[in-house]
């Protein structure tokens, strides 16, 4: 329930804080008081978009805060899903700051709008005049009857198939799309896989090839300084190889007199063996290298068969070339296994509507069922309610596609007196008529709902005399169950509240702000009095108000 609701710089609101009990409790005052501020300001904090323009001093920020007691109504599993914490007074609080954003907290943890939303739908519910024209939509209609029929899983489960098969018709198109593309380039895309398959393409080979190209073009250059280097090595007393061989002589003499000697001795042999080695290499590769005119020419062959690859694809390595290679590829296999792809995403599409249409089936089913309860209920109710000739009706008809919410199209009827045919409800109902028959609906869903709250704003427009007492009494009724708070300008049913609250303008501080306050009983009579005449309270007006509260 509701337990307490704080606004500070919202509206004409400067300060207000009050403390709402259980049942059901009533708010009165005159027109302009600030009743409809008072349910703007909760509907912020439920979760409503913010409006800068609304705060009462531009320099502050606007902070509402309502506390609500929900130890009874199983909600751990959606803070925890939210990542919020869990705690059976909840504490939700709105804050508009100067500079026109906004931030919603729930127990002090910062959430969204949508998170705001989810936890708020279950936890009150503000009905407001215009929504009697809810009456005439499909989709308020279709959430009578499914929370009748108890439908809830179902219609979580469809959704769920509804969005999958959607998703498959999307991919169905964008697949159909692609093919037709991809079709049109087939022929064109072989072609240039074939051309880069036929080419042999190696990682690393171009790196190779062009090296080779460096020594194929330089053959006599590169022998000439081979053979000269083996001149200078090998010659029999000034040659290098004799030079290390004197010097290595020289350090084997002196080793043993010191370490260092003996570690330059070492050293000095490594050098000797690797120049011996490195020798024998420069002879191996001076033998091996010979000019190649065909070779040369393969190798340059080659080269320009890369080039003019990497050229036509705009690229710059082999390896970029193998990736466009696979590219290739992927779109030839696309088209070449098009009805394969095809075939398995219809065979998809066709088990995702076999699920929906069985879904839908056990949809209509319990809707089906459902409402010749509702039928009957809504008649009794409204009967209650001084609508005794009003007869209800309920067509539902299944349609071949499949909607949001099943296949169903669905379609409230009533017929106002007996006798008469069976019309649109917005077509037959007057303005009172609707507001008793959408009070005779929250009625019913109560009893179907585990809904902690509900407002009732001024749902009583239109009606007057008896039925003002009925229209009391059925709130009374639901108040047994849940707590109920209604905004009234009707004496009879303010009278019926176990709580009376009363929103009235103060001056404070050369401004006027609103304010609410709970009633004591002779608060309460003077109150009804005035409603009843008139600010001139007569006495006749106290007794008939002592009489409404007897």
């Amino acid at each position: 329930m509701l337990v307490s609701l704080s606004i500070k710089n919202y509206a004409l609101i400067e300060n207000l804080k009050v403390d709402f009990k259980d049942r059901l409790s009533i708010i009165t005052g005159e027109t302009g008081a600030g009743k409809s501020i008072l349910m703007g300001g909760l509907a912020l904090v439920l979760g409503k978009r913010a409006d800068s323009s609304l705060v009462y001093d531009k320099v502050k920020k606007c902070v509402i805060e309502a506390e609500f007691q929900v130890a009874s109504y199983q909600l751990e599993s959606f803070f925890e899903l939210n990542d919020l914490d869990y705690d059976p007074w909840v504490i939700i609080r709105r804050e508009i700051l100067p500079n026109g954003k906004s931030r919603a907290f729930v127990n002090d943890t910062p959430t969204n709008l949508s998170v705001l939303n989810a936890l708020t739908s279950q936890l009150i519910d503000i009905h407001s005049q215009h929504e009697t024209l809810q009456l005439s939509d499909m989709g308020y209609q279709f959430h009578i009857i499914d929370a009748l029929a108890n439908n809830g899983s179902l219609l979580h489960d469809y959704d769920g198939s509804f969005r999958a098969y959607k998703d498959l018709l999307k991919e169905l198109r964008a697949f159909e799309e692609k093919q037709q593309l991809a079709k049109k380039e087939y022929d064109y895309n072989v072609f240039l896989w074939e051309e880069l398959d036929s080419a042999q393409l190696k990682t690393g080979e171009l790196e190779e090839l062009e090296e080779d190209l460096e020594k194929l073009s330089h053959v006599e250059e590169i022998k000439l300084g081979l053979s000269a280097i083996l001149s200078i090595s090998e010659q029999e007393s000034l040659g290098a190889l004799n030079q290390l061989t004197e010097i290595d002589h020289h350090l084997s003499k002196i080793h043993s007199f010191s370490s260092s000697y003996g570690s330059m001795s070492e050293r000095m042999q490594s050098l000797f063996i690797e120049f011996k080695d490195l020798l024998s290499d420069i002879a191996s590769e001076n033998d091996q290298l010979v000019y190649d005119p065909a070779t040369l020419e393969n190798v340059e062959n080659r080269l320009q068969t890369l080039y003019g690859l990497q050229k036509k694809h705009g690229v710059s390595t082999v390896e970029e070339l193998l990736l466009i290679k696979d590219a290739y590829h992927a779109k030839i296999t696309v088209v070449e296994n098009a009805d394969e792809t095809l075939a398995e995403t219809i065979a998809n599409i066709e088990k995702a509507k076999g699920t929906l249409n069985e879904l839908s089936r056990r949809l209509h089913k319990r809707r089906k069922e459902a409402i010749p309860e509702f039928t009957a209920q809504i008649e009794d109710a409204l009967q209650n309610l001084e609508m005794k000739n009003t007869r209800f009706k309920v067509n539902l008809t299944a349609s071949e596609d499949f909607l949001s919410n099943g296949k169903d199209q669905l379609e409230f009827l009533m017929s106002s007196d007996k006798g008469k045919s069976f019309k649109k409800v917005k077509k037959v109902a007057s303005g009172g008529e609707m507001s008793r028959m959408m009070l005779a609906v929250k009625w019913i869903l109560s009893q179907y709902s585990n809904l902690p709250a509900i407002i009732f704003d001024e749902i009583d427009t239109g009606v007057s005399g008896e039925v003002s007492n009925r229209i009391a009494d059925v709130m009374l009724a639901m108040s047994q169950n849940m707590q109920v708070i209604t905004i009234t300008h009707l004496p009879q049913v303010a009278a019926k509240g176990h709580h009376h609250y009363k929103v009235f303008k103060e001056d404070s501080k050369g401004s006027v702000s609103s304010n609410i306050k709970l009633m004591n009983r002779d608060e309460r009579l003077v109150e009804l009095a005035e409603m009843l005449g008139g600010s001139k309270i007569t006495d006749s007006a106290l007794a008939h108000a002592k009489q409404l509260l007897s």
